[in-house]
């Protein structure tokens, strides 16, 4: 009788741990689709700003030149990459804009351009679907970490070398008030 009981406590737990396991595994998947879908969202932004530094080519070659040094840093972001890759991706994307918006100013005839407005729309998008894309891997890291943190799930965590997760962070000067002068 006692062995039955034994063998009987025994499958419970290995039971336990085998469902502990699947959802680990199932949290982790979702934190790599969560970042893949971040990489997705970038390189459509990417591909936005890189048709807005062609629009700059046509008029100065040299501004153009600098642009595409900024683009040769893109690394693209996939469900492999870490927090720091994707932040690392946010701040290039970002000095890319900036020095756009620095051409745009010396040439106000490129402002008025069709092509111009399009492109700039297209950025809009697609940094709005970058922004969401990160809260929801922000939001889904935190599921996982919960998971990994608590006990007595996180003693099946730790046994299996699951590994808390890193946040992506907001990047720097977006959480600045902006300036109400007129």
């Amino acid at each position: 009788m006692a062995a039955i009981i034994i063998i009987a406590i025994v499958a419970v737990l290995v039971l336990w741990i085998i469902n502990v396991q699947r959802n680990l595994v199932s949290k982790d998947e979702k934190c790599q689709n969560a970042m893949s879908q971040i990489g997705v969202q970038q390189n459509s932004r990417w591909d936005a700003l890189t048709a807005l530094a062609e629009l700059v080519k046509s008029y100065n070659e040299h501004e153009y030149n600098t642009l595409k040094d900024v683009i040769a840093t893109r690394k693209p972001i996939n469900q492999n990459s870490s927090a720091a890759d994707v932040e690392a991706q946010e701040k290039a994307m970002n000095e890319l804009a900036r020095q756009i918006d620095v051409v745009v100013e010396r040439y106000p005839e490129l402002k008025a351009n069709e092509n111009y407005r399009q492109a700039m729309e297209s950025v809009n998008m697609y940094e709005n679907q970058v922004r969401t894309a990160r809260m929801v891997y922000n939001d889904t890291v935190t599921s996982y970490n919960r998971l990994v943190r608590q006990f007595p799930e996180s003693f099946v965590a730790s046994l299996l070398k699951f590994e808390k997760k890193d946040y992506l962070k907001e990047p720097e000067g977006k959480t600045d008030m902006p300036s109400m002068k007129i």
